[in-house]
């Protein structure tokens, strides 16, 4: 199994990245990056999984069940220029649904998606609701967009955020890892990590993603050199750090997804590096830090 997938492998139709959980071979957790041309549109059956669109550059309209006309809904998202220039916001939509998906200027969209058993109601989620953390201090330090966070944002499996490391800086970091069930300690999570570099004095910019065996699972253990486009799949494992290389900002979405009858996120630091976050209040967050912030109202 080849846990690093590299741009353009994963492509399928309109779909620069398609994962599912037949091709990672796991049970629950998607991603799919939908590119459309100016006046492009595409519609797709949302089958036995639940979706958030969430633009990463550009604008669309999301409609669901031939909208409203037809008894579904549609959302107008305004988007953002790009995932290093501001928050975006975005749309839920459910199993057992048709959807499309149209942008008047074009852009590129990531669908993220988890095999679920309740069929929640469609929502647009404004992106002056999204929490925007940031996490670490130091060289540790990163800001986390917290879009589909697990207590933010409703959903029945799917757990989805967005992470920028300044570059330089160190993320996923200490590595952690949730695979295994241990209530109230560790949830049995699924994870897609889906990479963009800022382009920065001409160069498209390097990172580096670590994954180390846990003893559970499959044994995964990658060492990745990634650019944009890349993708890398942990279905178990300790995973960081997410190395941004000087001078190029690095972003990645993180898709979630598991068997677990409660939706959370709980994590398991490895032991030989948990002793740095007890380092983190002597330390400044990176003066960098927050890269922007999330809208003081409704854009729509």
């Amino acid at each position: 199994m080849n846990f690093h997938v590299r741009a353009g492998q994963a492509a399928d139709g309109p779909y620069a990245v398609t994962i599912d959980p037949e091709r990672a071979g796991w049970g629950y957790s998607s991603l799919r990056v939908l590119e459309l041309p100016p006046g492009g549109h595409h519609s797709f059956a949302t089958g036995d999984s639940e979706w958030i669109v969430l633009p990463l550059s550009g604008g669309c309209t999301v409609m669901t069940d031939g909208g409203p006309a037809g008894g579904g809904e549609a959302f107008e998202l305004a988007g953002r220029e790009g995932v290093f220039s501001g928050v975006t916001d975005f749309a839920y939509v459910p199993r057992d649904a048709q959807v499309q998906i149209a942008s008047a200027a074009g852009g590129r969209f990531a669908l993220t998606g988890a095999r679920c058993a309740r069929r929640l109601p469609a929502r647009y989620g404004p992106a002056s609701s999204v929490p925007v953390e940031l996490r670490g201090t130091g060289n540790c330090s990163r800001q986390v967009n917290n879009f589909g966070a697990a207590d933010a944002f409703e959903c029945d499996k799917l757990i989805a955020v967005e992470v920028l490391t300044p570059g330089g800086n160190w993320s996923s970091y200490p590595p952690h890892k949730h695979d295994e069930c241990r209530p109230g300690e560790e949830s049995e999570l699924e994870e897609i990590y889906y990479f963009e570099i800022e382009p920065a004095h001409g160069t498209e910019g390097v990172g580096y993603q670590r994954v180390t065996p846990s003893g559970h699972g499959r044994g995964t253990d990658v060492l990745a050199e990634v650019r944009s486009g890349d993708a890398v799949l942990i279905p178990d494992g300790w995973h960081g750090p997410s190395i941004a290389a000087p001078g190029h900002t690095m972003y990645y979405l993180n898709v979630m997804a598991g068997p677990g009858d409660e939706r959370q996120w709980l994590i398991c630091d490895h032991p030989d590096h948990a002793w740095i976050r007890g380092t983190w209040p002597d330390q400044p967050v990176d003066p960098r830090l927050p890269l922007y912030e999330a809208p003081s109202g409704d854009a729509r």
